[in-house]
């Protein structure tokens, strides 16, 4: 009888690659607490996100091929994920407790950003990461009204504001601070010291994601965010008609030119599926996210198609993930947010470029 070996074990498992990293799951690091015990076999696979879209079928081939081996009785394959935490750019402070901070922009406002950001962090929330979402528009802060917690207040601990959750999700914005209809009238470095308190004066706790809701534009929001800490990436949400796409291509040149990574474009409202006649009616044009992610050599996210669904959860305070998880939108947006964890994990797991100093 063939003595089962660790080595011919990991052996079997090196058949598995991870489709974005290239490299298969053993020399990746995600196999983990592998034991034998006579022909019964367990271990984990840690991938690097909970939203993983290939992980169904990495469990499969795993048991297959360890199966396969001489002397294997049974195999038990645990799945796990630990998502890796971003890296530092420069002299940049990081965020005790937060491994990602993603921010979701515009080019312009009435597309829809903020909706994308609510329904980004919930499904990430609903695959098992722990998530966190600062709205950072502020003088269109919207997100607790979309996420059911507009009377909701925050604690305080000592000096640090504690986040109001919702749906898993951990929440901060200035309409859970100022409540009501007073306008928040604010110049520059105002704004410069919200975002500044909205990061280091919040107690995020352990999170894989801080999604960064931003107001729509190219202005000191953005500027402060991409100064004060490293964000592993942006997500860019456009219509698909041109003068949206017009806006986002600036959107994006801003994120290359204050060097943050593009993660990708999301193209919201992309389509109608007329629920009388099933006829698709394409509104606001066709295609125009998808050709800008192509010009650019960014990935293209997805596309979510317009319904009152995704309307009537947001003003109810039930994204639309949460209130109809098995609509075409809803399906969509979890579609987009494993695109994203994908991508963050993709950059995380980039060789780190060292700047070499003066002299050196």
């Amino acid at each position: 009888m063939t003595q089962l070996t660790e080595a011919s074990i990991l052996g079997a498992l090196r058949r598995i690659k991870d489709p974005d990293l290239h490299k298969d799951i053993v020399t990746l690091g995600f196999i983990r607490d592998l034991k034998i015990a006579g022909g019964d076999v367990s271990f984990r696979i840690v991938l690097t996100t909970p939203a993983c879209p290939v992980k169904a079928e990495m469990e499969n081939d795993a048991r297959d091929f360890v199966s396969a081996l001489p002397g294997v009785t049974s195999v038990r394959v645990t799945m796990d994920a630990e998502v890796p935490k971003g890296r530092g750019i420069g002299d940049k402070v990081s965020i005790p407790g937060v491994r990602n901070i993603i921010a979701v922009s515009s080019g312009k406002g009435g597309v829809g950003k903020s909706t994308v950001a609510v329904n980004l962090a919930v499904s990430l929330a609903r695959d098992g990461a722990r998530v966190g979402l600062m709205d950072a528009d502020v003088y269109g802060p919207n997100v607790p009204i979309m996420l059911g917690v507009s009377d909701a207040r925050p604690e305080v601990d000592g000096n640090k504001l504690i986040p109001v959750e919702a749906y898993g999700v951990r929440l901060m914005s200035m309409a859970v601070l100022q409540p009501g209809d007073k306008p928040m009238i604010v110049r520059g470095p105002i704004l410069h010291g919200l975002v500044k308190q909205f990061l280091s004066d919040v107690k995020w706790g352990e999170l894989d994601y801080l999604i960064v809701d931003m107001p729509p534009g190219t202005g000191d929001v953005q500027l402060s965010l991409a100064q004060l800490v490293p964000v592993q990436g942006a997500v860019l949400v456009t219509t698909p008609q041109d003068v949206s796409v017009a806006d986002v291509r600036r959107a994006l040149r801003m994120f290359e030119t204050v060097a943050i990574p593009v993660l990708g474009v999301v193209e919201n409202m992309s389509y109608f599926i007329a629920p009388d006649t099933g006829n698709r009616y394409d509104i606001f044009g066709e295609g125009g996210g998808q050709r800008l992610a192509q010009t650019y050599g960014v990935p293209f996210l997805g596309a979510i198609p317009l319904g009152i669904e995704v309307r009537e959860g947001g003003d109810r305070g039930r994204p639309v993930v949460v209130s109809q998880p098995d609509s075409p939108q809803a399906r969509a947006f979890q579609h987009v947010a494993e695109e994203v964890a994908r991508q963050v994990s993709i950059e995380a797991m980039k060789p780190e470029l060292v700047v070499l100093g003066k002299g050196q």
